[in-house]
Order: structure tokens, then sequence, then C-alpha cells
């Protein structure tokens, strides 16, 4: 089996150091092939990449100048592989071409046919989608990692053939593979550029899955290797990424906006436009549940510019805008568009909630069935969750809110188990709404007091606004009766800015900022600052931008 430079065996290197001591070297002396390839894979991992592929072809083209095709087919086969990881898919392309027109004046077996098979089968799934085609380049990979016993390749092989299998509805054929695979690369015996690959598409697909407990086991796994590699930049990114989703998930909002912060930094130098979308929709969809629909719509803006579908997050975000409609056009656009099953199950809960909103009940019902079903095959225990809280939200707009209260009562102990805060919160708003119409009004009131706490520690204003309009759905407030100031002021109290915030905004001192808050609160009677959000988003005082529309 060849060992490829950068092996993760061993203590872990200096990158930036090796990279530094490898160029003075090289630049001292007629560099041998080997000392290229060490050379490129220092600058890779360093986020040097441009020179990294420079160096390669150089070390490609030495091969090809001394006759030895196999090796040169190898530097091809890593240039497609880490330009396609960057997301350079017409590049990837042609490496991988040129590659497979070398071997194919080879005459012997070499263990490169089998990295050609799995290179060109990577490219299938990036340009067009092709997992079946896929699926059959990943066996003839498998076959010829065993028939040469090359660990690496075999590592990589059952990689991709498991998320071939999962796209293919196979789960836990699929995830048997990937937890396989993963021994070899926990136990480092692949290189550090397969090892770094490696976490990255085996989180991407327990992310995909929603499947909770991989997805936190491997990526702390993954923000360990990386910690521990010093001067590691090109994944460094990637990291970022996968921790503010997990974060997020925990509900650490704090720390998930500044590692989703630093994951667009990091992706955009050197950038990497595959993942650079899913950062910005990260980053939109923390934005949109704290309240600040401004920045939200323009990082689901970001988010399409680079290749990612902003839904079903954007219009989850004009539905909290009140531009119901909107939302209603995006999620049905939506929803003809997604067909495979892991997709779906992604965009179905969102589908059912924006539907009801709309009034289409049965349509919602059905979403809810289905999404029910899905989670079933998945055995996806976050899949669950969503849909008994989905399946529930159907039944309480019917009046079946007992039926609704045995859902709501599994959900919620799903949301415990799994440590997701966000969607216990919001369960137990549906649960308040399910005892309160059993006349059970001093549990609803429990259930409410401890959703809106759980809104306010995690910076969820729009909902934590929501409870209170739970909490008194009859209130009648005139908005009519505000001046244009007051609504300057109410817009920024829904925003969750301090009374010195306000002051200094609108250039007036906090004294007259309190007192307009009293005069606010008095004229339609609230009595808290969370009543004044509720009040400004049920009256529509924000656009999509978070300022003032309504001037009376």
């Amino acid at each position: 089996m060849r060992q490829p430079s950068g092996s993760s065996t061993g203590p872990s290197p200096d990158w930036d150091d090796t990279y530094r001591d490898l160029s003075a070297a090289v630049a001292d002396r007629e560099p041998s092939v080997d000392d290229l390839d060490r050379l490129a894979t220092a600058a890779y991992l360093t986020g040097r990449d441009e020179e990294g592929f420079d160096v390669w072809g150089r070390a490609h083209r030495a091969c090809l100048d001394a006759g030895d095709l196999p090796r040169a087919a190898w530097f091809g086969i890593r240039l497609g592989l880490c330009l396609g990881f960057k997301g350079d898919l017409a590049r990837a392309r042609g490496w991988v071409d040129r590659t497979q027109h070398l071997l194919e004046q080879e005459k012997v077996e070499c263990v490169e046919q089998g990295y050609l098979e799995h290179a060109a089968a990577m490219c299938r799934i990036l340009e067009t989608g092709d997992v079946t085609g896929a699926h059959g380049g990943f066996v003839r990979a498998l076959k010829t990692a065993t028939g040469f016993e090359d660990r690496e390749l075999d590592t990589l092989a059952r990689i991709g053939l498991g998320r071939c299998r999962i796209y293919l509805g196979e789960i836990a054929e699929g995830l048997a593979l990937l937890d396989e695979a993963m021994v070899a690369v926990e136990g480092r015996e692949i290189s550090t550029v397969a090892v770094g690959d490696s976490y990255c598409t085996v989180i991407d697909a327990c992310r995909e899955l929603l499947d909770l407990q991989r997805f936190a086991a491997w990526t702390e796994a993954f923000t360990g290797w990386c910690d521990s590699q010093v001067g590691l930049a090109i994944y460094g990114g990637h990291r970022s990424l996968h921790r503010a989703e997990l974060l997020f998930f925990r509900g650490d909002w704090v720390a998930a906006s500044a590692e989703a912060d630093q994951a667009v930094r990091r992706l955009d130098q050197p950038r990497n436009m595959l993942t650079l979308g899913g950062a910005h929709y990260v980053r939109a969809e923390l934005r949109r549940l704290q309240g600040d629909f401004e920045a939200a719509d323009r990082d689901y803006r970001a988010a399409h510019e680079r290749g990612c579908e902003p839904n079903p997050g954007l219009a989850l975000l004009r539905l909290a805008q009140g531009r119901t409609d909107v939302a209603e056009a995006a999620i049905r656009r939506l929803e003809c568009e997604t067909l495979d099953g892991i997709s779906r199950a992604r965009m179905l809960g969102a589908f059912t909630e924006i539907l009801l909103a709309a009034g289409d009940e049965a349509g919602a019902g059905a979403a809810a069935v289905e999404l029910a079903t899905v989670a079933k095959e998945h055995e996806s225990q976050y899949l669950t969750g969503v849909a008994r809280h989905a399946h529930a939200a159907v039944l309480l707009v019917g009046g079946e809110s007992r039926q609704a209260l045995v859902l709501l009562r599994q959900a919620r102990r799903l949301w415990g188990e799994l440590d997701t805060p966000y969607e216990g919160a919001r369960t137990r708003v549906l649960l308040a709404q399910a005892c309160r119409d059993l006349g059970d009004l001093e549990t609803a009131d429990l259930e409410l007091d401890a959703a809106r706490a759980t809104f306010l520690q995690l910076g969820a204003r729009p909902d934590a606004a929501q409870v209170e309009r739970v909490r008194d759905p009859s209130a009648d407030r005139a908005p009519s009766a505000l001046t244009p100031r007051e609504v300057e002021v109410l817009v920024r109290i829904a925003s969750g800015a301090t009374n010195r915030a306000i002051a200094r905004d609108l250039f007036i001192s906090e004294k007259t900022v309190a007192s307009h808050i009293s005069h606010i609160f008095t004229k339609v009677g609230l009595t808290s600052r969370a009543a004044a959000t509720a009040f400004a988003y049920e009256h529509r005082y924000l656009d999509r931008g978070g300022s003032s529309v309504r001037q009376s």
C-alpha cells in the first residue's frame, strides 16, 4: 500500500513550520518528486491552496517526464479531489479526465485505477447528482482497494458508498459503511488530507440525516483533530461551520453565532464556494430566530448567491414578517422541486407550519403525515419529534386537543433526550394551547412560563413575543394611538435595543426614551418589553429590514 505524503500517523507537525522548511529546501536544491509532494501538501493544508495545486502539477509533470505514469496519475487524482473539495468542479473534472486518459495508456493493473474510480464518482455526485452512477464507481474502487490492500482507498470508497446507500434509501446499510470507515480515520491510518476530507463528508451525511448523536460525536472529534494540527487552515471553516450547527442545536446561540461568523470568514479565504453558502445559511437561521431580520435577509441572499437554497429558512423569515403569501409561494415551490426523502424530511416541518398559517389545513395535514412516514423510515429521533410537533399543530387547529396533547408530550420527551432546547420550548407553547383548550389554565401558564424563559435565554425574541400573544390572544390593542416617534421607539424595543441604545440612535436622552416607553405601554395596554415586541410583530410595525413601516 502506498503511504501518501502528509500521513497522519505519528505526532502532528506544525504545518506552517513544515511549509517554511520545505520551501527553503526546495529553493536550495533540485527537488525530488517526494519533496514536491510534501511541499504541495503543506501548502494546501496551510491555506496556500493555489500554490499547492501548482506544486502538485509540477510533480505530475516530473513523473510524466520520467515515464512513471501511475504516479503521475496519483498526482492528477489528488488535484482532482482537492479541487473538487474546494468547489472548483471544472478544474477537478479536467484533472480526472486527463488522468483517465493516462491510465488508459497503462497496461498493468495499479491501485491508481481505484483512486480514479473514486474521484470520478465524486465528480458525478457533485456535478449532476448521479447517485446510481457514483455508486457503481465506489463499488469498483472498493474492489481495487481490497485487491491492493490499500487502507486509504478502502476508507474513501466506503464513505462514498455509504453516502450513496443513504441517498438510495438504504439508511442502516449506509451508516454502517460510514461507521466502519471512521475506524481508520480515528486510528489515523490514512493521510492528513484524507482524514480531513473524511470527517467533513461523514459529518455532512449525519447532518443531512439529522442524526444528532452521530453528528455531535463526529463534530467533537473533528474539532479535536483540527485543534491538534498546528497551522492547519484548509479545514478551519468546516470546523467552525459544524461547530456552529452543533451549538445551534444545543442552544448555545451566542457561541454558535461566533462560530458561524468564523466559518464565513474562513471559508472565504481561501474560498470554498460549496460550503460558504451553507455557512451563510446557518448564520441567517440564527439571526432570523434572534429577531435580526435585516441581517438574516442579507445572509439568506448571500447563501443563494453562492449556490445554496435559501429556503425553507427564507420562507419562515417572510412568515415571521407577516408576509404569509410570499412564504407560502416559496415553500410550495420548494416542495415541488424537492423529491428525495432526506431533503423532503428537512423541508416538511416548515411546509406544515406555513400552510397552517395560510389556512390550508388539509395540505398541512398531508405534509405532517408524510413527515411521520419519512421519520419512521429513517429511524430518526429528531425527525420523529418534528413530525409529532407538526401533527399536533394540525390537530390543535382542528380542535382535537386531546390527541394533540399525547403527541406533544412524546415530542417534548424526545427534545429532552436530544438536548435541543429551542425545539422543546416551541413544543411547550403548543402544549400550553392544548392545556388551555382542555380547561387546565394553570398548566398552560406553567408551560408558557417555561417556554418564555428558554426563548429569552436563547435570545429568541420573536418566539418570546409569540408566548405573550398566546397567553393573551383576545387582547385588542389600538395601534393608531402611537405617534411617529413612539413607533420608532417601539421598533427598537422589538429589536432588543436597550434604552441607552435607543437614545443614541434617536439622538434623545434616556429620560425621554423612558417617557416614550411609558406612553406606549399606557396607550396600548402593555406591561413589558416582551409584550411590546409581540405587539410590534402582531401589528406589522417592522418591515423585512426591521424598520418602521407604519406612521401614525
